[in-house]
């Protein structure tokens, strides 16, 4: 595996759609980020990326029902999509926005890794199992980052990890897990590995981000 990686802290805002079809052009190389309303999405990419309010936080679980795309540099981009599983949502948008998703997951040329982020405490609910689904059925490598684990101590914590990595085997497809701690920044250099595994994977030699700063 190549240890060259991504200077994350280039990320910046480019654009907000509201729905797949008006998102920038499918070239380069796109991640996504997704995950329940409460797992903590927006904390895990503004620590992912050094930005306190990259991603916008909200103590209103749901707010965000906007595609955010951020650019680490031409042709690589870091997809926010909105948090699912939100309870006042009416049930025929959130059918209307499943839909959309798994249309992205199985179409979007330049998606090249799906990040699902699930609370360590309660991992895995019906939505979080159709994501790990279609990722898999779309031959899409996935890295599940299980948040707030510094709520667990180290030995449930990684007891937990071990349970949803054996979960996950029967979904097949390349799917990774981790724990990860937005508040006390445990899995970062981690997270940040695997991102840029797949960030870096058309690269020629050249272009890699070798000791890069901002």
């Amino acid at each position: 595996m190549n240890n060259k990686q991504i200077n994350f802290n280039t990320a910046r805002f480019i654009t907000s759609a509201p729905d797949i079809n008006q998102m920038p052009a499918d070239s380069g190389i796109e991640i996504a980020f997704a995950g329940r309303s409460n797992a903590g999405k927006s904390s895990a990419l503004n620590t992912i990326t050094q930005h306190k309010s990259l991603a916008r936080t909200s103590k209103t679980p749901g707010r965000t029902q906007l595609i955010n795309v951020f650019e680490l540099s031409e042709g690589k981009r870091l997809i926010d999509l909105p948090g699912y599983g939100y309870a006042k949502v009416p049930e025929e948008m959130k059918l209307k926005w499943q839909q959309a998703l798994s249309v992205y997951l199985q179409q979007r040329e330049s998606l090249r890794g799906l990040v699902v982020l699930m609370d360590i405490r309660h991992p895995l609910k019906d939505i979080d199992q159709q994501l790990l689904q279609w990722a898999s059925e779309s031959q899409l490598p996935v890295l599940a980052l299980l948040t707030k684990c510094d709520k667990l101590k180290p030995g449930p914590r990684k007891s937990e990890v071990l349970k949803v990595r054996e979960a996950v085997t029967l979904f097949g497809g390349d799917i990774r897990v981790e724990s990860f701690s937005s508040l006390k920044g445990l899995g970062l250099d981690r997270a940040r590995e695997i991102l840029s595994e797949w960030l870096l994977q058309d690269d020629e030699p050249a272009d890699l981000a070798d000791g890069e700063t901002a």
